[in-house]
C-alpha cells in the first residue's frame, strides 16, 4: 500500500503534468493564431516562480496550489488594451480562431494519451496469454460456450494476445450493449466462434460485471511446493521455508497447491497442523493463517508463494509489440475507444442506467496515482494517460465555465451572426459553476464513503 507522502506527491506530479497540457494546448494555439498571450499560469494562489524574456512577451509563473492553470490573453472584456495590442485581441478573432484556441486544451489531452499508448506499444509489453480457466455455472461465460482451456483470439474485430487487454476489450465493448463476438482456439489448434451476451442491467458497475463475466485465468494444477515466504507473514513465523512441499493439512493429503491454498483460505486465525517434507525429511508445523478481506468475506492467508515451473512460466508468457505505423494506429484507437466508453458511460449514469459510485474524486484519483506509481514508470503514464483521456473528455461537455460551454456559445454566435449577451452568458456561467460542484460534492462524498468502507 502507498504511503500518504508517496501518494500526495504522485498525484500532484499527475496534476502539474495535466493541466500543464491542457493549458499548453491554448497557449500554443493562440500563439499559432495571432492572439497575444500575457501570462501562462499553473496553479493558483501565491505565485512562487515567475519567469519572462522581455516585458513584451509571455510571463510564465509557478502558483502554490498547483489545482489548476490558465492562459491569460489580451482581452477587451478583462480590462483596456493597448491601441496596438488590438489585432492581438482574443475577443476580437473570428469564431473559428477563438473556437481554435478553446479546442486546443482538451485536444492536446487527448494527444498525451496518444503519445503515451504509442510509445507503451512501441515498447511492447510482457503479458500473461488469454487461456479461460475454471468456468462457474451460470456465468455470461460459461453461458456463452466457454470452455477451460479455451484462448481468446479476437474480440470485436480486435486481436487479444494478452489477458488484460482481453479483459479490457469486453469491458468497453460491454457499454455498447451489443452481443460480442469473441473468436477462441482449443488446445488442439480448432477454432470456435462465440457471443457474449451481457444484460444491461450488469453494466452499471465494472466490478459486477466482472465477477458476473465470470472469466478468470487459467491455472495449471502445480506441486504443492513453496517458492518463497514473505517476511513477517504467518508462513514465516511458522518456520515454512522455500523448497519446502506441502504433505498433509490437518490429516488431509495435500496433492497439489490451490488444494493447498482453498484449505488456508477457508481456515482464518485457525491453527493448520501441517506436516511437509524438507531435504527427504517430513517435519511438523503448525500454522495459523492471518486474517484477510476478500470480495467481502474473512479468508486466510498464510504470505506463501509457489513454486512454479520456469518452462511453464515461458510457455504462458507473450511479448507484446508494435511497429512505429501500427503502434500509432494502435495509440489512436485506443484512445478513441477509452474517450467514447468515458461518453457512453457518463450518458448512462445521467439517464439512470449506470451506478453514479462509477465517478472518481480526487481521493481515488490521489490512490490511484500512488498505486500506479507503485508499480513502475510505465503503469504511471497509463494512468497519466487514462486520466488525461477523462479530462479532455470532462472539457468538452457543453457546460458553461467548461471548454465545451464555450464553444456551445461560439456555435450559438456562428449560428445566429452574434454573441450571447453578456447577461445570459453570465447565467450559463452561474448554471455550470453549479453544477460543477454539485460533481464535484458527489465526487469527495463517494470518495469518503469509499475510505469508510475499505
Amino acid at each position: 500500500m502507498s504511503s500518504l507522502p508517496h501518494t500526495l506527491f504522485f498525484f500532484v506530479v499527475a496534476l502539474v503534468i495535466l493541466i500543464a497540457v491542457h493549458e499548453f494546448g491554448h497557449y500554443w494555439m493562440a500563439r499559432k493564431l495571432g492572439v497575444k498571450v500575457l501570462r501562462f499560469s499553473l496553479g493558483f494562489g501565491r505565485i512562487i516562480w515567475r519567469w519572462q524574456k522581455t516585458p513584451q512577451d509571455t510571463e510564465f509563473t509557478l502558483s502554490a496550489l498547483p489545482l489548476g492553470g490558465y492562459v491569460k490573453m489580451v482581452d477587451e472584456r478583462e480590462g483596456e488594451v493597448a491601441s496596438a495590442d488590438l489585432p492581438y485581441a482574443f475577443n476580437r478573432q473570428p469564431v473559428a480562431r477563438r473556437a481554435a484556441i478553446v479546442l486546443a486544451g482538451p485536444v492536446f489531452n487527448f494527444l498525451l494519451a496518444i503519445l503515451v499508448y504509442w510509445l507503451a506499444f512501441l515498447w511492447g509489453e510482457t503479458g500473461t496469454r488469454p487461456v479461460v480457466g475454471e468456468l462457474k455455472s451460470g456465468t455470461l461465460a460459461e453461458r456463452a460456450g466457454f470452455r477451460e482451456g479455451d484462448e481468446i483470439v479476437v474480440i470485436g474485430d480486435e486481436g487479444t494476445p494478452t489477458w488484460s487487454l482481453a479483459i479490457s476489450r469486453i469491458l468497453e465493448l460491454a457499454l455498447d450493449e451489443e452481443p460480442i463476438p469473441v473468436t477462441v482456439t482449443e488446445a488442439d489448434g480448432s477454432t470456435r466462434h462465440l457471443t457474449l451476451v451481457i444484460p444491461h442491467e450488469d453494466v452499471q458497475k465494472p466490478e459486477v460485471l466482472y465477477r458476473r463475466l465470470g472469466l478468470r485465468p487459467w491455472e495449471p494444477v502445480l506441486e504443492p511446493v513453496v517458492e518463497r515466504v514473505e517476511p513477517g507473514g504467518a508462513a514465516e513465523r511458522a518456520g515454512l521455508m522455500a523448497a519446502d512441499r506441502i504433505v498433509s493439512a490437518d490429516g488431509l493429503a495435500i496433492r497439489n497447491w490451490k488444494q493447498w491454498v482453498d484449505f488456508v483460505r477457508d481456515r482464518p486465525d485457525q491453527a493448520i497442523q501441517t506436516v511437509i517434507e524438507r531435504d527427504g525429511a517430513r517435519l511438523g508445523l503448525v500454522i495459523t493463517p492471518a486474517i484477510a478481506e476478500a470480495d467481502g468475506q474473512r479468508i486466510g492467508r498464510i504470505g506463501a508463494a509457489v513454486q512454479v515451473p520456469p518452462k511453464l512460466i515461458e510457455a504462458m508468457t507473450v511479448e507484446y509489440r508494435l511497429g512505429v505505423w501500427p503502434a500509432l494506429v494502435a495509440a489512436t484507437r485506443k484512445t478513441a475507444d477509452i474517450s467514447l466508453a468515458t461518453l457512453r458511460m457518463a450518458g448512462r449514469m445521467l439517464v439512470g442506467k449506470a451506478a453514479v459510485e462509477n465517478l472518481s474524486g480526487p481521493i481515488s484519483i490521489a490512490q490511484y496515482a500512488g498505486q500506479s506509481a507503485s508499480l513502475g514508470f510505465g503503469q504511471f503514464m497509463k494512468f497519466l494517460a487514462l486520466v488525461s483521456i477523462s479530462l479532455g473528455v470532462l472539457n468538452l461537455l457543453p457546460i458553461p465555465v467548461l471548454d465545451g460551454g464555450h464553444l456551445f456559445f461560439y456555435l450559438v454566435e456562428a449560428i445566429k451572426g452574434s454573441p450571447l449577451s453578456d447577461q445570459a452568458q453570465m447565467a450559463f456561467q452561474q448554471v455550470g459553476m453549479f453544477i460543477l460542484l454539485c460533481l464535484m460534492a458527489l465526487g469527495f462524498y463517494l470518495d469518503i464513503g469509499r475510505v469508510f468502507a475499505s
